[in-house]
């Protein structure tokens, strides 16, 4: 796993070059990468949402596509369209911003129900399809979606079903007092962005993504993982539970990260380190609950220390 332990602190080491105190957040984003996921960040504006995606597709050396979402966008405003060419006689097909390697959709939650469901599809399918004609998407393909939390007016809030599709859903919180100002200090002449460079070979991801398979899973850490998951499901505060796709990422998120820590075997510590990322965003508090105060993210605190961990047997 040394192989990706090194690409993965090039890239964490790169990035904070421009975002800066949040190696944590890049390295969960990686874990997305590498899981074939894609991200939702949700965080008020101007925290650094559009720098990180643009950061991180830098530093891969991968092609990178802003597609800013709004009332009045198109589903073929993100897949393409077919164009009638006069010279040839013939319709051509011109690609949209979904073909490229990192795809920001900012403010999702302004798309119509119509766009989100074009967008998820083309996510979840590795394809989209036009007049007939079915195209395959670039590998690897993340989509890195924003939302605003304090904005509701003129959203279209994504469904419980479209939210379950995104592997996992990420904040990346304000800076504290000392990283704020080497932030400051830093864009005294140019912005970092623009220094940036590719430190890896993003091509590679595809290949690195069938290594993060190969990382022992014990069967304790298994059942460690099922039994969070079934927690959830049977938590009296919660209306739903995390689904088994929640638990196949959940078990896929921690190979990838205990690979990107360069072991070669998972440990409970991935599992609960991963699971807030996870699984929070796939749980819905039952009103009663909702009204008393309580969060999704509470609940989850509460199983995690709840739900019993697997010790090591000598």
């Amino acid at each position: 796993m040394e192989e990706l332990r090194e690409f993965a602190r090039r890239v964490i080491d790169n990035v904070s070059q421009v975002i800066v105190g949040k190696e944590s957040v890049v390295e969960k984003l990686l874990v997305a990468l590498l899981c074939e996921g894609h991200v939702l960040i949700e965080d008020v504006p101007g925290v650094g949402k559009t720098m990180l995606a643009r950061a991180v597709a830098a530093s891969l050396g991968l092609s990178f596509r802003r597609l800013q979402c709004t009332p009045d966008l198109l589903p073929n405003d993100i897949t393409g369209v077919s164009i009638y060419n006069q010279r040839t006689g013939e319709f051509e097909f011109r690609p949209g911003p979904i073909f490229s390697h990192i795809l920001l959709a900012d403010e999702i939650n302004r798309a119509t129900p119509r766009t989100q469901s074009a967008l998820l599809e083309a996510m979840g399918e590795g394809q989209v399809t036009v007049d007939g004609v079915t195209y395959p998407l670039l590998r690897p393909f993340l989509v890195l979606a924003t939302q605003n939390p304090i904005e509701y007016e003129g959203t279209f809030p994504l469904p419980e079903a479209q939210l379950d599709r995104f592997f996992l859903k990420l904040s990346v919180g304000y800076p504290d007092r000392a990283e704020e100002a080497r932030m400051l200090r830093r864009l005294q002449r140019e912005h970092p962005i623009f220094a940036i460079g590719p430190v890896v070979d993003g091509t590679r991801v595809p290949e690195l993504e069938r290594q993060v398979w190969d990382v022992y899973v014990d069967d304790a850490v298994v059942d460690y993982v099922v039994s969070i998951v079934h927690a959830t499901r049977e938590e009296p505060s919660l209306a739903v539970g995390a689904s088994p796709r929640g638990s196949i990422a959940l078990l896929k998120g921690a190979q990838a990260l205990a690979a990107i820590q360069g072991r070669d075997y998972v440990i409970p510590d991935d599992v609960k380190r991963l699971a807030p990322a996870i699984l929070e965003h796939r749980l819905i508090v039952r009103p009663e609950a909702a009204l008393r105060g309580r969060t999704a993210a509470d609940v989850l605190l509460e199983v995690l220390a709840r739900v019993p961990v697997p010790v090591e047997q000598r």
